[in-house]
């Protein structure tokens, strides 16, 4: 099934979540805003990061946790994506991997119900925020080590997810590799989300000259752990083309793919990378910086 018509649209759908610890209910409320998307014409939709489980407790996300041939909302996700005929990225999913290891995966479902891309988490949000929120993702999850690129029809997502949104090297890798559209979902905090989501988001779109989609959780979580929203849609010039706001919803929007051809035309940035090494003298961890050519 090719999702996107003759003149290069994709109909897309972002699903704003507040996940909570209860993974049954957390599919229930997921599936309902997915099927409303796929209602009112998304033929891709996006849930946001750990769409299946938010919890901050280790030993209860252990005791909780399945591996991915066995998780529940995978399976539930992958029959739902058949039933409506849609491309299904699930932001992520937290999946065990070892008894004292989880992933943060992301999947790319197609509209046969069959997983047409994984992509785990790279970078790991290892940070003590000035308002006492302390986060170690490392400590429980395992971080990915390889860019991934899907695809929807004809059009080439690079898949990322959260805090990878820091590192632009990553995008522009994605880019340079064909990516059209850059999809972060995820889980900021408010204090960050306040601060830098839409900041980084445009910046990502402006750098590569592509579509910049993410979903988002939002609002006070039962964990107590409060995320900022603000699901967003950037077209390739940086501007913010659909918005959500802090409560669960559904954000659509319409992808015009000629729109990524016309922005890298007006400026080429991508063409222009050059490698290039540090001057003598600089510390020696800064010694040699990589750029395409």
């Amino acid at each position: 099934m090719n999702s996107t018509s003759k003149t290069g649209r994709l109909r897309v759908g972002l699903v704003q979540l507040r996940t909570g610890r209860n993974v049954a209910a957390n599919i229930e409320l997921a599936s309902a805003l997915i099927r409303e998307a796929a209602r009112d014409g998304a033929r891709y939709v996006q849930t946001p990061e750990t769409t299946n489980l938010m919890e901050m407790d280790r030993a209860v996300l252990f005791a909780t946790l399945q591996e991915e041939a066995a998780d529940p909302a995978l399976a539930a996700f992958r029959a739902l994506a058949r039933e409506l005929g849609i491309h299904l990225h699930i932001g992520s999913l937290a999946v065990k991997v070892s008894e004292n290891r989880a992933a943060n995966r992301g999947f790319l479902i197609g509209p046969d119900g069959d997983i047409a891309a994984r992509y785990d988490k790279i970078h790991m949000f290892d940070v003590d925020l000035p308002n006492g929120e302390s986060y170690r993702e490392s400590t429980a999850y395992r971080p990915g080590e390889r860019a991934v690129l899907g695809a929807v029809g004809d059009v080439t997502l690079g898949m990322s997810i959260c805090y990878d949104l820091r590192f632009p090297a990553l995008y522009r890798a994605l880019a340079e590799s064909g990516a059209q559209v850059l999809t972060v979902p995820s889980a900021f905090t408010r204090p960050t989300g306040e601060a830098h989501w839409h900041i980084l988001l445009r910046s990502r779109a402006i750098e590569t000259g592509t579509y910049v989609l993410a979903a988002a959780q939002g609002g006070r979580h039962e964990n107590g752990r409060e995320t900022y929203g603000h699901s967003l849609v950037v077209d390739p010039w940086g501007r913010v083309i659909a918005e959500g706001g802090t409560d669960p919803a559904v954000i659509l929007a319409e992808l015009d793919m000629a729109e990524v051809e016309a922005a890298r035309a007006r400026i080429p940035s991508l063409r222009h990378g050059r490698r290039f090494e540090m001057a003598e003298g600089t510390s020696s961890h800064l010694h040699v910086v990589g750029a395409s050519s």
